[in-house]
């Protein structure tokens, strides 16, 4: 197929992928500069465009003409960007009792939204962090049980003398009450997102030992969209000089016997909200001086950029105009025109108004406003293209109102055109040595059209998935940087939340690969190598220095070696989003970093009090547990590639498990995966999932739709833990709801239903079982769960904890069958049924599966035979 691209001469590489912006509970996709332009002024789709060179046109500042200038195109699109709403959340206790003999606790926020108060209590004597329901007469009207340790109660909106609208809560409680605190986290129901204090629960003293992190210094709140975790063991007490400016250590009761006393404090809190604009773009050509008069308008206040480019005739190539350009016009990266819109005399927005040659058929571009956000259509997630003739403007509108058909027409041509070039490629295969170039040709080309396919996919009236496509990896040169390996992989992790505690662990983990290898893993995920504050890993420090409580850097090499000895790739834990320092700045802030990569306050991002730097705004979320790294300094991105190629090559790591990914875009990501070249990577994205007074939610769209654009903004180089799928199994197997393991078009409703190849799908981790149990899966339901994720597609991960234990023999067993049968990432699924207490699927018609209480047998024509069974599960294959 003909794939076109702009650029001009000598630069034929594509720019840095898509990212997204969660705004108020819902996605705004918006763009670092575009991988690629796509339109539809002469194809039957639209055309992903790589890096053909091109010649250039002309562009100029509009000038008065003889001619009368017609209408060819005019049309206002939408935009959607974020507004942070800044804010106030507080805390009040009245100690002195009312006339009923209550004192009263009262908690507020001044930021718009709908919030909620997520609450339980703890009484004297009792020892951690649990929480229970408060007793009845404690309870605000309103309140609704959420299990059996806490309850949610909405917070009312009354409005102060100053017109301000607030939200408050007020308890009430008796003086002499053996309650040792309150705890809570507040929830904003919008968007879904849990607030705290310090990375942990809210918690109020009001009498007794009450134990924790009490609330009594100022400090920001957090957001943490995370599935209201106890996160108590993420923030580790350091070792040696480092002292982490709010550290927690959750189960230290020291001396803190209080009885209820006044208090008034108040926490900073942010809020990011969608504000709706338009771009108005019109279209005017006079037929006299064969010119086309291009006018933009937009209401967005502030700095406005148009990122834009051209084509012409029907060649389907994107080209830059040359020189007279547009004023306050800069080339970008010699990829596109960067041209700043001018502020209107009224103050209401900016406009920008240009004329092009009239050999130019048509115009794309993308709204930029800062560094990380460039706005797209919000309509089908594209970048903007505009007809700069009347028969393409025609066409167009024919094609606006036929939307549902082109998309099916798009998803049917690009499984055809990659079926084409599947057959072309298998047509290879006694070339395959004469012919490496063209091969990896053809998978890039792959890539890219799976690329093109993920935007149709992901638009809100997506009615298909991901076809399926074999291909026989033994013939074939794989792209680097696929992100899944060879599409057959299944991951061990291959170590627990205290596997540290050993000090020979990678000595007792490369005991076990020729067994891991035996059973049908390909890959082991190895802990964090680093020394770090905290002994599991993931408070890294000296990132050259590989001797950490898992054993020394000779011990790891050695463990890697057994594995590769055993035909097993090893991933190793990479944390790049923080690290910690080894020296104070001067105002006694440990910001200063010492070892190899020695590095100042600038390589910290700016946005996180705690620390100081002297870096950019961060681009993603702060973890304020340690410094975050600030990736958009050109320093710490080429010594960060630097120490991945290094480990590479000096330990062994065949690819890497990227931790808490959310905390750099990931744009950053495909840079350092490019220059790595991993067999295989996985990003950790951990969201909150969807609930609705603490019911989980149906349609987790949402949901998934953060973490697939995450993946998408790693230009697909990358995968992604499925946490949507894990919270779904949760639901679903714990309270026989397994209806809700198909979404409303019938596919699985994880990650695994969008996008599979890039799915890794997993019930338990280091962080969510082990002795932590953050999340832990529904007892005695695991292999329910292992019969779901073994048969379906996506990559399936499986826990040390569980491979070596009473679950090994059945695990094996659904290894073998998923290995027998060649069920890969990208399999096709047919689900049978989904109903409260049974769930059936049917994989790439050799495999059959049902889980739940319910009666199912498969039936047909074909002849099933029982490969697995046991409480709860069962599994049909067709026999050799």
């Amino acid at each position: 197929m003909a794939v076109a691209s702009w650029s001009i001469p000598a630069i034929p590489r594509a720019g840095p992928t898509a990212r997204g912006v969660l705004l108020g509970g819902a996605f705004l996709t918006a763009a670092r500069p575009p991988v690629a332009w796509r339109c539809r002024a002469t194809a039957p789709r639209r055309v992903r465009l790589g890096g053909v060179v091109a010649r250039a046109g002309a562009a100029e500042t509009p000038v008065a003409g003889s001619g009368e200038a017609g209408l060819v195109f005019s049309e206002k699109f939408p935009l959607r960007r974020s507004r942070t709403v800044e804010g106030k959340a507080w805390v009040r206790v009245d100690a002195e009792p009312d006339g009923e003999g209550k004192c009263k606790v009262v908690i507020g926020c001044d930021v718009e939204g709908k919030w909620v108060l997520h609450w339980g209590v703890s009484y004297d004597g009792e020892q951690g962090r649990e929480w229970d329901q408060p007793p009845s007469d404690m309870r605000p009207p309103g309140s609704v049980p959420i299990k059996d340790y806490a309850i949610e109660t909405p917070l009312d909106t009354p409005h102060n003398s100053e017109g301000k609208t607030i939200h408050e809560l007020q308890i009430k409680i008796d003086k002499g009450t053996s309650i040792a605190a309150i705890n809570f986290v507040l929830k904003e129901e919008e968007t879904g997102a849990w607030f705290q204090h310090k990375g942990q629960d809210f918690r109020i003293p009001l009498s007794g030992s009450s134990g924790g992190d009490l609330l009594g210094t100022e400090q920001d709140i957090d957001v943490r969209p995370g599935a209201l975790g106890h996160l108590s063991n993420v923030l580790q007490k350091p070792e040696g000089p480092i002292a982490e400016p709010h550290k927690t250590v959750p189960d230290d009761k020291g001396s803190r016997t209080k009885h209820i006393s006044g208090f008034y404090e108040e926490y900073p809190i942010l809020k990011t909200v969608y504000v709706q604009n338009f771009v108005t773009v019109n279209v005017r050509e006079n037929i006299e001086t064969n010119k086309h008069a291009v006018e933009f308008d937009t209401d967005i206040p502030g700095e406005v950029i148009i990122h834009w480019g051209v084509c012409k005739d029907n060649t389907m190539t994107w080209e830059i105009p040359p020189e007279p350009h547009p004023p306050a016009t800069m080339i970008f990266r010699q990829k596109a025109l960067q041209t700043m819109l001018q502020q209107k005399a009224d103050g209401t927005g900016n406009s920008l108004s240009f004329l092009l040659d009239g050999e130019y058929s048509g115009l794309i571009f993308v709204v930029k406003l800062d560094e990380y956000t460039w706005l797209r259509n919000v309509e089908n997630g594209f970048d903007f293209y505009i007809p700069l003739t009347r028969a393409d403007a025609d066409e167009t509108h024919k094609a606006d109102k036929q939307k549902a058909d082109d998309k099916s027409s798009q998803t049917d041509g690009l499984i055809s055109d990659i079926r084409n070039l599947v057959v072309g490629l298998s047509s290879r295969r006694g070339q395959r040595a004469k012919n490496k170039v063209l091969q990896e040709d053809i998978l890039q080309e792959i890539e890219r059209l799976a690329a093109e396919a993920y935007s149709i996919f992901r638009s809100p009236t997506i009615d298909t998935v991901e076809e399926s496509v074999y291909i026989d990896d033994s013939s074939i040169v794989k792209p680097a940087c696929s992100g899944t390996g060879s599409g057959f992989e299944i991951l061990c992790q291959g170590f627990n939340w205290e596997s540290h505690k050993s000090g020979k662990w990678y000595v007792e983990l490369g005991s076990k690969a020729k067994e891991l290898s035996s059973m049908g893993f390909t890959i082991v995920w190895s802990p964090p190598p680093t020394d770090s504050v905290s002994p599991e890993g993931y408070m890294p420090r000296d990132l050259y220095n590989l001797n950490s409580r898992y054993g020394t850097m000779e011990e790891l090499k050695e463990a890697v070696k057994r594995f590769h000895e055993a035909g097993m790739k090893v991933l190793g834990d990479a944390v790049l989003n923080h690290r910690c320092a080894q020296f104070q700045n001067q105002n006694g802030v440990w910001n200063i970093f010492g070892g190899r990569l020695n590095w100042d306050d600038r390589a910290v991002v700016a946005d996180d009090p705690h620390f100081q730097g002297r870096g950019n705004k961060s681009s993603g979320d702060n973890f304020h547990a340690a410094p975050n790294i600030d990736h958009s300094q050109d320093f710490v991105r080429s010594d960060l590639k630097e120490w991945l190629c290094w480990m590479r090559k000096e330990v062994g790591y065949d690819g890497w498990r990227l931790d808490f990914v959310r905390g750099f875009w990931g744009g950053y990501v495909h840079d350092y995966l490019e220059a790595s070249e991993p067999y295989f990577a996985v990003g950790e994205y951990w969201d909150s999932l969807s609930y609705t007074y603490g019911e989980m939610d149906y349609n987790q769209d949402a949901h998934r739709q953060r973490i697939v654009d995450w993946i998408n903004a790693t230009n697909g180089t990358a995968g992604a833990f499925d946490v949507t799928t894990k919270g779904i199994l949760h639901s679903a197997l714990e309270r026989s709801e397994y209806w809700r393991l198909s979404d409303e078009k019938g596919k699985p409703p994880g990650v695994l239903g969008w996008w599979p190849s890039r799915a890794v799908t997993f019930l338990e981790n280091h962080d969510t079982g082990s002795t932590q149990g953050h999340w832990r899966f529904p007892f005695g339901m695991e292999l329910q769960g292992y019969v779901y994720i073994l048969t379906h597609p996506g990559t399936p991960a499986i826990f040390y904890d569980h491979i070596f234990s009473h679950l090994q023999p059945e695990i094996a067993k659904l290894i073998s069958i998923r290995n027998r049968q060649k069920i890969h990432c990208r399999s096709k699924i047919k689900i049978l049924k989904a109903e409260g207490n049974l769930y059936a699927a049917e994989i790439d018609d050799r495999v059959t599966m049902k889980i739940g209480a319910g009666h199912f047998e498969p039936s047909g024509p074909t002849k099933w035979v029982v490969a697995a069974e046991g409480q709860g599960y069962k599994v049909w294959e067709v026999p050799s």
